[in-house]
């Protein structure tokens, strides 16, 4: 289903009678109504950092719900597709922590492909309807792969940004790891604590600390 180690660490809780009954709904929204994202790009956070790779864990509530921006990937969109005003406010704070000029494109894939688990609590959504498939059950899948993350025996980065996030710090047990949490980067929030937090280079400082290569979180400014 995804490719890379996930399968086998998930192989079980896709067997599951929830996971089952989840695929058959989704498959029955994307029948009939406008979903996001693509339904062959709802895992795309696993496909490009594997269970291995990961060393940082970006964790979000559901998908953007507007027309060609959700990609699998926690506040990402493709190219050539306008900044949601969360992803603008993100980039705004990368700018202002590690100097590194506003990109063209809102693509964050290369974050991924570094070990960076762009992940959201709820992986599908129904156009124009945030929380839409909260019922589903995709909760109880992402809060096991949380738990299968919290096991690991590397250091691992948890950014919680919004009280959604911030309440899946207590499946985080593990005291190798390591939470930054902080207010939501959405305008009704981000002038709250979230500008000025510099979260991308305590993310690094971290790593680096725990001997592990930091994360380029330079974007394609062409």
């Amino acid at each position: 289903m995804i490719g890379n180690d996930w399968d086998q660490l998930l192989d079980s809780e896709f067997k599951k009678d929830y996971f089952q009954e989840l695929t058959r709904n989704i498959k029955e929204e994307y029948r009939r109504y406008a979903c996001y994202p693509p339904i062959h790009e709802v895992f795309n956070a696993f496909r490009y950092s594997s269970y291995d790779h990961t060393k940082v864990v970006i964790m979000g509530q559901d998908p953007y719900h507007g027309p060609d921006q959700a990609m699998g990937l926690l506040f990402s969109v493709r190219n050539g597709v306008a900044f949601p005003p969360s992803l603008e406010n993100i980039l705004k704070e990368l700018k202002n922590d590690l100097g590194y000029e506003i990109p063209k494109s809102g693509d964050l894939t290369a974050w991924a492909k570094q070990g960076v688990l762009l992940l959201n609590a709820i992986l599908s959504v129904r156009e124009h309807q945030p929380l839409s498939h909260r019922q589903y059950g995709w909760e109880r899948f992402t809060d096991h792969v949380i738990e299968l993350l919290n096991e690991k025996d590397s250091p691992i980065v948890f950014v919680l940004w919004g009280s959604y996030a911030r309440g899946k710090r207590l499946l985080i047990t593990n005291p190798q790891h390591h939470l930054i949490e902080n207010v939501h980067p959405s305008p009704l929030s981000a002038s709250r604590g979230f500008f000025g937090s510099r979260p991308f280079s305590k993310i690094n400082e971290f790593l680096v600390s725990t001997k592990q290569d930091p994360i380029d979180f330079r974007l394609e400014t062409l």
